[in-house]
């Protein structure tokens, strides 16, 4: 009950409203909806209010292979003579079929060859997104003259850049969008897909020469899914807005989990802090240099030699007291944990398992074994519940050993990466529970990694504490369980650029928690480089500094007060911006609304936004470029986003927004809790504004089990500004106020400012008005943020 779905998914009953042979028409009650279901050649064609919008088949492409027994098997149910004749070829071809050859992998397949697919026709759409992850573009690009884009994870090092191959996480959801609908196709199918994507224009046939002459060309979508093995599970999103698509997916899928508020500060990484003297230090360097900071990781170097659930005796003597002295700091210790077992039976964990036969079986039915960090490894086959609970336990106190309250995991390497493996991964006729082959559920593994470690994180706390865990390896639903990242980038601008359009994609794609290494995991950037990314990744859901171990040092003071200067800055902008993100992820969590969205979401009428990739939204209000460089407060007008506020470089506020902020920054988010609001009211031509705030404990499950949360609502109209409750139902009691409010584009000097609690007395508001950039500064308010009152402006 703690992974929290989005509402249940509503089903309309169709009437047949046509039926002759071989077709069959379907409508909804309103008949808004119509299906079309013909049976020779098998079509499926959606028609909303009388447009088609989407048709299946009309290529002729639908392919199933079903399962099949070996030759072996099927040899006794041939005639003698018939097998005898041209026997040797047809043992060639059937054999061909049977096995595959990749380098030195032999690849058996158990039920021969079965692979799916099928067309979709997109009428009317010539933009398609979608389908992470990939380093590519935000808009999905034509294939037909090139590869087909693929889902199949893998851990690649040091991915390049444009390139249509399978990276480390995989959701099977293209989007398509023209300025009146969106439309989705989620194909659910976790073996190694193949998308094919080709855009043309269609000219409609017309009734009259003179209509001839003015038709327009239609663009039409063809997007083919082919996969390796499975069966045909496709869903079809009607929208017809964005954001119904996102709803519809989630209502499948489940929402964004919330996120406890510390994993929503910044986080400090490298592979590896070599030992505790060095987290400690690093630990007091933030202090010293009076930047934020909520969480510092280690990475494989801190384990016994790759066990994980273990620490290294020598570096880490008393793991215990360094979380004591984090802790006392208000700070978070993440550590990783890999899916590879160490094979060395006097390892606790490898015993169990393998005692329990809970590892992933080869074909000859013994435990598979790769290569990976701790030299031979065995991999748990988190597709089998048992195995998952069994997994969960591990996080206990007792049997975590030296493991505390304030210790969060990360999931890395569970594509699952295999040294020596073909592509580096799985033999793809690996077995797991069930006698399900390992290439049915490639694209699975991490998630169910990262399923069994979130409940683990849960259940140490009787259920009680929200879990954070980061993965590598996603798939559809990885939202429910926590964040992902972009993996093994290059410290290169290149990537700083293209991780704004795959942190898009992987928003539409219902996961909000996502982020890109800060400064690129691999080599050494320059210092502009370095700045750049931290003002990026300020902006961003997920906000880690994370680099390799050949890396140069990087904390954010190594590179001269100029620059530390600029990255404190950034890092404490993100700070302060908190209460707007935290509601932002509630919005995801209850509503399904992405936190970094393309600016088409927002726009979806402006065709100049559809392909936009270096500006994107956080939420509905807050604008991101990468690549402006204004005044403080300067009023910014763009042709389809009138009313844009620059906040700083290059951030605008749009108008006829309000933000809530913090007025200062702490030393973590939970050094922050008591410091007061500052809302920013950003008018738009009508002069009004409007905005959210939603507060909770933020680190518990209370909001939702005894409603401990606070949602309120800020409305700016005709000289008033508001707060009012969206939720009555909340119960949480907080001591902050709002103590300053901030109006920009206020018309002209007022002559007074009166504020008004609901049950209180009318007080006079010290303000300032500046004419030269209309806005008007409202001082020391002091109302609190749980109450209702107004703010009258003469």
């Amino acid at each position: 009950s703690n992974f929290k779905k989005c509402n249940q998914i509503a089903f309309y009953r169709l009437f047949i409203s046509h039926k002759e042979a071989g077709i069959l028409v379907l409508s909804s009650v309103n008949e808004d909806y119509k299906l079309q279901v013909t049976s020779n050649p098998f079509q499926v064609e959606l028609q909303s209010k009388g447009e088609t919008v989407m048709s299946m088949n009309s290529n002729g492409l639908l392919y199933f292979e079903h399962l099949q027994p070996p030759p072996s098997d099927r040899k006794s149910t041939v005639q003698n003579e018939e097998a005898a004749s041209d026997s040797s070829k047809e043992k060639q071809e059937d054999l061909g079929l049977w096995q595959e050859k990749f380098g030195n992998f032999l690849d058996i397949k158990a039920h021969g060859p079965t692979s799916v697919g099928m067309d979709f026709s997109l009428h009317g759409y010539d933009h398609v997104y979608g389908i992470p992850q990939h380093t590519e573009t935000l808009l999905l690009k034509n294939t037909s003259d090139g590869d087909a884009y693929r889902l199949y994870n893998l851990d690649i090092f040091g991915h390049k850049i444009h390139e249509k191959i399978g990276i480390y996480g995989s959701v099977p959801l293209l989007l398509a969008h023209k300025p009146n609908r969106t439309s989705g196709i989620f194909w659910l199918n976790s073996s190694e897909t193949l998308v094919d994507i080709s855009t043309k224009a269609v000219h409609t046939p017309s009734r009259s020469a003179a209509e001839t002459a003015k038709q327009r060309a239609v663009p039409l979508t063809d997007v083919r899914w082919m996969s390796e093995s499975g069966i045909i599970d496709v869903f079809l999103l009607m929208g017809p807005t964005a954001f119904d698509t996102f709803k519809q997916f989630a209502q499948l899928t489940g929402t964004q989990a919330l996120p406890p508020l510390f994993s929503l500060g910044y986080h400090q990484c490298r592979w590896n802090y070599e030992d505790e003297q060095d987290v400690k230090a690093v630990d007091a360097g933030f202090d010293a240099h009076d930047i934020p900071y909520d969480v510092i990781w280690l990475d494989i170097e801190h384990t016994d030699g790759k066990r994980y659930f273990t620490w290294d005796k020598q570096k880490f003597q008393n793991p215990r007291k360094m979380q004591e002295h984090l802790r006392k700091k208000k700070r978070k210790l993440v550590v990783i944990v890999d899916p590879h077992i160490k094979v060395d039976p006097s390892y606790t964990l490898y015993a169990q398992a393998k005692e329990k036969g809970y590892f992933v079986k080869d074909r000859n039915g013994q435990d598979f074994e790769g290569i990976s960090w701790p030299g031979p490894s065995c991999y748990p086959d988190f597709t089998n519940p048992e195995v998952r609970k069994w997994y969960a336990d591990q996080f206990a106190f007792k049997t975590y050993k030296a493991s505390t309250n304030i210790l969060f995991v990360w999931n890395d390497m569970n594509e699952p990466s295999v040294f020596k493996g073909a592509e580096l991964t799985m033999q793809k006729d690996a077995v797991h529970y069930n006698n399900w082959e390992h290439r049915e559920v490639h694209n699975l593994y991490g998630f169910y990694q990262q399923m069994a470690t979130a409940e683990g994180l849960i259940r140490r706390s009787s259920g009680k504490e929200r879990p954070f865990v980061l993965t590598r390896s996603f798939f559809a639903g990885s939202q429910k369980y926590g964040a992902v990242w972009t993996g093994d980038n290059t410290a290169d601008w290149s990537y700083l650029k293209i991780s704004i359009p795959m942190l898009l994609t992987i928003n539409m794609a219902g996961i909000s928690f996502c982020g890109a290494d800060v400064g690129g995991f691999i080599g050494d950037p320059e210092p502009e480089l370095l700045v750049r990314w931290y003002q990026a990744g300020a902006y961003q859901p997920f906000f880690r500094g994370h680099s390799n171990m050949e890396s140069k040092r990087r904390e954010p003071w190594l590179f001269g007060e100029k620059n530390t200067q600029i990255i404190r800055r950034a890092i404490r902008e993100r700070y302060v911006l908190l209460p707007y993100l935290y509601t932002l992820f509630y919005r995801a969590h209850t509503a399904a609304e992405p936190v970094m969205r393309s600016l088409w979401i927002e726009f979806p009428e402006k065709m100049e936004t559809f392909d936009v990739e270096n500006e994107y939204m956080l939420g509905k209000q807050v604008s991101y470029s990468l690549g402006f460089d204004l005044n403080i407060f300067e009023v910014v007008w763009k042709p389809f986003c009138p009313g844009f506020v620059f906040l700083q470089i290059p951030v605008f506020q749009r108008g006829g927004t309000v933000i809530p902020l913090k007025t200062t920054a702490g030393k973590s988010t939970e050094w922050m809790i008591d410091i007061s609001y500052e809302l920013h009211v950003a008018l738009d031509t009508e002069a009004c504004a409007i905005g959210e705030l939603y507060i909770d404990d933020g680190h518990s499950f209370q909001y939702l089990h005894k409603k401990q949360f606070l949602y309120r609502k800020f409305t700016f109209c005709k000289n008033i500004l508001s707060s009012s409750c969206i939720d009555e139902s909340g119960q949480y009691h907080t001591t902050c106020v709002v103590e300053r409010v901030i109006i920009l584009g206020f018309g002209k000097h007022p002559t007074s400012v009166t504020a008004s609690p609901k049950d209180g007395k009318k007080t006079e508001v010290v303000f300032t008005y500046d004419t030269k950039t209309s806005v008007l500064t409202l001082e020391n308010i002091a109302l609190s943020v749980d109450a209702d009152w107004e703010i009258c402006i003469s």
